[in-house]
């Protein structure tokens, strides 16, 4: 029945992180560093309030744009760093719904939209999916973001700038100069500026910045995924000016319909929990890896999110090569080449326990040193 197959989804392949995580459910005891999720349970108090939500009979659909008290706490929280503002909230069903729906909401067929090689996987394949045209930017060998890389690549078609920092694959965190070049750049030139803000708690060395301090119109893609370890429970929201946020809540309304109601409550409740022990923890392991695999790979120091994105030693043809090494020794880690154009890099996730990342540590200086 393949005739019955859309051509759209032609243009993507199942998410080799996916297939990586099915590899681990048929081992028997792996070294798992691939996946990018949270390695603390959801907090209690959360957990409580999700359970309450339930018994009380918030178990029906909420309005689309969300339950009002989220939405309200969380715009009071927004309008506290952007006063005056023209920003409008939407909850949505995971930062990756709102990822589709601001493609739907602003991309056009044929429109260009420019990210950063290494990207977060489902870049591409939601710009094609809403008919538009991938523009990545390399980033080698640094991953830091160049303006005159992207102003050069901007043309009438160019509708869009996507950014996300803290970044997944890299861990790289992106300057406030770079952020207000690129942020001045697309109000220069009236570019949707779009900012993936999924790692923004997760930041080790400075204070967080988002490119809204540059650029007013920006619109924030945010979530409780990574956070709040709530990668399952899919509660995001999208912040940015009202006429965007009516045209994804909309779309929302024709297809995510809301996220669960339930999840929303909880939510709520976990933007007053403490999660400044999680982050000095992950501070830790990052040190952690970055220590322990320093003079054995080339890397930029992560800085940001729970990912370490070294170069594959020079003795492997790819990548790719290297992680079926890797694999072969029942460690897990992820090709570059599933985030990008190069095949050189692969993904370490240090969102693991201390004695997993030992582990792992200990296979890689072996398979670097052999």
């Amino acid at each position: 029945m393949s005739h019955w197959i859309a051509d759209r989804t032609a243009s993507f392949d199942s998410s080799g992180i996916r297939k990586v995580f099915d590899l681990a459910a048929k081992m028997k005891n792996p070294i798992n560093l691939s996946i990018g999720l949270p390695d603390f349970d959801v907090p209690e108090p959360i957990k409580l309030a999700c359970v309450d939500a339930i018994h009380s009979g918030k178990n029906a659909y909420s309005q689309t744009q969300g339950i009002a008290p989220l939405r309200e706490r969380l715009a009071r929280d927004i309008a506290a760093v952007h006063p005056g503002a023209d920003r409008d909230l939407l909850i949505t069903s995971g930062t990756s719904g709102g990822l589709v729906l601001a493609m739907l909401a602003m991309i056009n067929p044929g429109d260009e939209v420019i990210f950063f090689d290494p990207y977060f996987v489902m870049y591409p394949a939601l710009v094609t999916l809403a008919g538009g045209v991938p523009v990545p930017i390399d980033t080698y060998p640094d991953f830091r973001m160049n303006v005159d890389r992207v102003a050069a690549a901007i043309t009438p078609k160019t509708k869009m700038i996507l950014v996300n920092s803290p970044a997944n694959p890299t861990g790289v965190t992106a300057s406030a100069s770079d952020l207000q070049q690129i942020a001045e750049l697309a109000a220069k030139h009236d570019i949707v500026l779009l900012s993936d803000e999924i790692y923004s708690q997760f930041q080790y060395d400075d204070a967080y910045v988002s490119p809204t301090r540059f650029n007013d119109k920006t619109i924030v893609i945010d979530g409780f995924s990574k956070s709040h370890a709530m990668t399952g429970w899919r509660v995001g929201f999208v912040h940015g000016p009202s006429d965007v946020i009516a045209a994804m809540t909309k779309l929302q309304q024709f297809t995510f319909v809301c996220a669960p109601q339930p999840a929303q409550w909880a939510a709520l409740r976990g933007l007053d929990v403490d999660l400044s022990h999680h982050i000095d923890d992950y501070r830790h392991k990052r040190d952690l890896i970055c220590d322990g695999l320093r003079g054995h790979y080339e890397f930029t120091r992560s800085t940001g999110a729970f990912y370490l994105y070294p170069k594959a030693p020079a003795r492997y043809e790819s990548a790719t090569s290297f992680v079926e090494d890797a694999i072969s020794n029942e460690l897990l880690v992820i090709p570059g080449k599933i985030f990008s154009g190069r095949d050189t890099h692969f993904r370490i996730s240090y969102a693991a326990p201390d004695e997993t990342l030992q582990r792992g540590i200990e296979v890689l200086k072996r398979l670097a040193d052999a």
